[in-house]
């Protein structure tokens, strides 16, 4: 267990103390505030130069009125079609509008001439335009009063409290469930293949350079290769814990410089503000939605998720970092290794789809339950089901079956690993790897 220790703190502090760790710890996170401020940047100096963009209107029906508004002058043109191509071309206007006469039934025919491709939001805003126009002369033509009409549609939104057996009641919000798990799934993927794929290039690394030679001279090649496992995820929680922080830091810093503030402050102020308004109105915010959005945030159990979300970090790291410390020791280089890497990230890619496929969309289902249970794919899959809460004994058999499935591959890869690292110029098969795997130590 010494020797263990011994080469865990090697491989904390060889890659701890590197340049590229420093520099990809404090650049990445400089990276996401710089994209939001400099997105933000674009965006209103965007909004400022566009301006009021004219639209000439070529409208053979007689029955489409537009008003120009902060988007759009429409200006009115007559006469022939193509007469106003014409004039269009050597215009400096955005668009040409031509509509003509139609059916309110089956409203055809209307185009959009343009001298460039336009944005999909400009399209969108007029189709939105026309339809509403549309729809008006429908009403009046059945002679239907608008406001009876907005009158009649009724919105709903279902409170969802989940009720336990002993009768106490949690409400819940489905939206931040399903972005809380699917950003935690996807955060498990991308750590698990990254620093997986990074025992695998230390293992090849030092097997080329024969510093392997020297090392296994003084301790087994379990013990190598257990302390290059636990050296490199305590080097990914660093680096994560440190990514957390200064994100959240500098993307408030960020949008603060903006006037802007992150979205759970606004939130926080706007309840603050309406909490110190009269009883009737403070009555009102309890039922508003950024109040149930609040509440229902507030009853995830961030603490279980942050607990149980490092275990299945941990565990799912440890058992493919097993497999890439196995298939390392087995090439000589990492165009030799890629005829592994696909086999064995497979299982890790069946959950990652797993979890858009029957996870996110029921978390309750018979297949979320055996994506989240089966060793391979329940680091990404029960993550994923985390917020929307799991029942105990699911929870623990996961976990337990996630340690099993750690040892196994460990068992496996350590029998490979303690033939391959001292291989050289071998071609190397999945029939010489199954025959080092059998190989009597």
């Amino acid at each position: 267990m010494n020797k263990i220790w011994l080469i865990f703190q090697r491989e904390f502090l060889n890659r701890v103390q590197k340049k590229s760790f420093l520099i990809a710890t404090i650049l990445i996170p400089l990276v996401f505030p710089l994209i939001i401020g400099v997105m933000i940047y674009v965006a209103v100096e965007q909004e400022k130069s566009a301006g009021v963009q004219t639209v000439e209107v070529l409208d053979k029906s007689g029955k489409i009125q537009l008003q120009s508004n902060d988007r759009y002058n429409y200006v009115i043109k007559s006469g022939e079609l193509d007469d106003a191509k014409n004039a269009f071309s050597k215009s400096k206007s955005f668009a040409l509008l031509y509509i003509p006469p139609f059916d309110l039934a089956k409203p055809e025919g209307i185009t959009l001439y343009t001298k460039e491709n336009p944005s999909i939001r400009k399209i969108e805003e007029l189709e939105g335009v026309l339809e509403t126009k549309i729809h008006d002369l429908k009403l009046e033509q059945f002679n239907i009063d608008k406001e009876i009409l907005k009158g009649l549609k009724t919105n709903i939104s279902l409170n969802n409290v989940n009720l336990s057996e002993s009768g106490e009641e949690k409400e819940s919000n489905i939206g931040i469930l399903y972005g809380l798990g699917f950003f935690l799934g996807i955060l498990i993927y991308m750590f698990v293949l990254i620093y997986g794929m990074q025992i695998m290039l230390g293992v090849i690394e030092e097997k080329t350079s024969k510093i392997v030679e020297v090392i296994v001279s003084s301790v087994k090649p379990f013990q190598l290769m257990m302390g290059k496992i636990l050296g490199i995820a305590a080097v990914g929680l660093l680096q994560f814990t440190i990514w957390v922080i200064l994100i959240t830091v500098l993307s408030t810093g960020t949008l603060a410089l903006f006037g802007l503030k992150m979205p759970q402050q606004q939130a926080m102020e706007q309840v603050s503000k309406q909490m110190q308004q009269n009883e009737e109105v403070a009555q009102e915010m309890q039922n508003s939605k950024v109040a149930k959005l609040l509440n229902s945030a507030d009853q995830i159990p961030f603490a279980s998720i942050i607990f149980n979300f490092a275990f299945y970090f941990l565990g799912g790291y440890l058992l493919y970092g097993a497999l890439f410390a196995a298939v390392g020791s087995a090439v000589d280089s990492q165009q030799e290794a890629q005829q592994f890497t696909f086999p064995l990230t497979l299982p890790l890619i069946i959950g990652y789809f797993g979890l858009f496929m029957f996870i996110l969309n029921d978390p309750n289902s018979p297949a979320s339950f055996w994506f989240s249970i089966i060793p391979f794919t329940s680091p990404v899959a029960m993550v994923g089901r985390l917020a929307f809460g799991v029942p105990l004994w699911q929870l623990i058999l996961s976990q337990v079956l996630l340690i099993g499935g750690f040892i196994f591959t460990t068992w496996i890869a350590a029998r490979i690993y303690r033939v391959g690292i001292l291989m050289h110029g071998s071609k190397v098969n999945y029939k010489v790897l199954v025959k080092w795997f059998m190989q009597k130590g």
